[in-house]
């Protein structure tokens, strides 16, 4: 039987290729997506054979939003969601956004055509994301009667600046792909066919010069700051985090591979653990 039902996952070419896989309701996101995508999520930070994760939708769509299949009871919060210890339910898009950043593997989303509502907003925390000329981007919200969740009220105004996100989401209109690259939604935009080929490549140019502890650890490091009151704490972490590398054997094989003029053999692994370089960080809980 197959692992997943509504995503499907593969590791090629170092990468973590996740599919949304439900093309005949343009990949429509559910609960079972949601659970799915936390659980790829868990398995590409276990397997050190994976440099990076690569995501995409099956079909003509990347992600249409939630499943409408429920009529006016779509958003209507049932016993069966995942809540709080207080007893607040948590939104689905949120609980995906909240596990892609905790992720050790950096996230190139390929966006193959139509993100809107939770299609776009679950993939706010990736690293990179890259735009197909079919796609097309909406923060429809407000068009719908609801509000914005998956944490995209702290993402989108970081990514795009405040003003662009508030004309975004007050309009809850449709965003071009050109629209999206001029305000730094998206790093480029390519033609279907060149979409997955250009991801990969940004995965190859990952795997084939870094070393993968390095790279999880600046992620983590980037991502967390985006929130810290003065860069003191920034420094804190990159002093912590440079002292703990600097005599560590990835260090020595980055510079002996440098003076040698050869590729890097990097021997530290993911899945052997990170040095805590955040005291100050505390993760939240939702109560």
């Amino acid at each position: 039987m197959a692992e997943f039902s509504e995503i499907k996952y593969e590791v090629r070419n170092n990468a973590a290729l996740i599919t949304l896989n439900r093309p005949a309701m343009m990949n429509a996101f559910t609960g079972t997506m949601m659970r799915e995508l936390v659980a790829a999520f868990d398995k590409s930070d276990a397997d050190d054979a994976v440099r990076a994760v690569v995501i995409t939708g099956e079909g003509k769509g990347f992600c249409a939003g939630a499943d409408l299949s429920a009529g006016d009871k779509t958003f209507v919060r049932g016993g069966s969601d995942v809540k709080a210890k207080s007893g607040v339910t948590r939104d689905g898009g949120g609980i995906v956004s909240m596990r892609m950043f905790d992720s050790l593997k950096p996230v190139i989303v390929a966006i193959n055509g139509a993100a809107v509502g939770v299609g776009i907003t679950m993939i706010l925390p990736a690293d990179i994301r890259l735009a197909s000329t079919k796609s097309k981007f909406g923060f429809v919200f407000a068009r719908r009667g609801i509000t914005p969740e998956a944490a995209s009220s702290w993402f989108l105004p970081r990514l795009v600046g405040m003003q662009t996100a508030a004309e975004w989401v007050y309009t809850g209109r449709l965003i071009s792909p050109e629209e999206a690259l001029e305000h730094g939604l998206v790093r480029s935009i390519h033609e279907p066919d060149d979409l997955l080929p250009a991801a990969f490549a940004l995965v190859d140019e990952i795997a084939a010069n870094t070393a993968p502890v390095s790279v999880a650890m600046s992620r983590q490091m980037m991502w967390r700051m985006l929130g810290a009151s003065h860069p003191m704490y920034a420094h804190r972490m990159d002093s912590r985090g440079i002292n703990a590398r600097g005599k560590s054997p990835d260090a020595a094989e980055g510079v002996n591979s440098f003076l040698e003029k050869r590729a890097p053999n990097f021997p530290m692994k993911v899945s052997e653990g990170l040095p805590d370089i955040f005291p100050e960080w505390v993760d939240p809980e939702f109560s």
